[in-house]
């Protein structure tokens, strides 16, 4: 474990590059855009620019910041083993479901194997016609 996870984040001294951003506010970009679900593009622009929130999570992921930040404040690790939790839903719109509404019009399975097929002609039809000659 680090010491001191304050000093471990801010790691620029040599005063090269533009000013870095305040990391309390990139944190809370990060919490902000993984609770919202959004693309790190859709980030507000009062945590600081969307690349600088991006990387950051990245990079700090990368080097193990989070498991460290939060056995610092829960006390243990959070890892029990093999687990594997996903939140992701779909969610279809009202005519994802198939078709126009209302009743079916196919027949079943058990009720088309006795009817003949539909494509071809009845063989009554035909005999029912009279010519007209």
């Amino acid at each position: 474990m680090r010491s001191g996870l304050g000093l471990s984040l801010c790691c620029r001294t040599d005063g090269a590059g533009t000013h870095r951003v305040d990391d309390r506010r990139v944190i809370s970009g990060i919490v902000h855009m993984l609770r919202s679900g959004a693309r790190w593009r859709d980030c507000p622009a009062a945590y600081g620019p969307y690349t600088t929130i991006y990387n950051r999570f990245n990079r700090w992921s990368r080097q193990g910041l989070w498991f460290e930040i939060f056995q610092a404040l829960t006390g243990h690790s959070g890892i029990y083993g093999l687990a594997a939790i996903d939140s992701t839903h779909i969610k279809a719109h009202r005519s994802a479901s198939g078709g126009k509404g209302g009743p079916s019009s196919k027949r079943s399975a058990s009720r088309g194997a006795a009817a003949p097929a539909s494509s071809t002609r009845s063989p009554t039809a035909k005999a029912g016609r009279a010519s007209s000659s």
